[in-house]
């Protein structure tokens, strides 16, 4: 299932809004995953778990070391729905 980067942040924004009930005000691209949004590396790793049923690829570990914003997510995962 291809999806766009819009589509990708409208998918990660429902994951982050009902699964670790941040506000949807506060999931924005630029929204530091840590200093605005307050998870912790579990609730991050749980984030893109849940995020699995919409990639059509193996997700690397490696890709998420320089990821700090959801703007970052999206980039990293947007391949992966290809």
């Amino acid at each position: 299932m291809a999806m766009n980067r819009d589509e990708l942040f409208t998918k990660l924004k429902e994951v982050l809004v009902s699964d670790f009930d941040i506000d949807e005000g506060d999931v924005t691209l630029d929204a530091n995953i840590v200093t605005d949004l307050d998870l912790d590396s579990i609730d991050a790793v749980e984030m893109i778990v849940k995020m699995k049923p919409y990639l059509n690829a193996k997700i690397e570990p490696e890709a998420f070391k320089s990821v700090r914003t959801l703007g970052d997510v999206v980039n990293v995962l947007e391949p992966l729905t290809k």
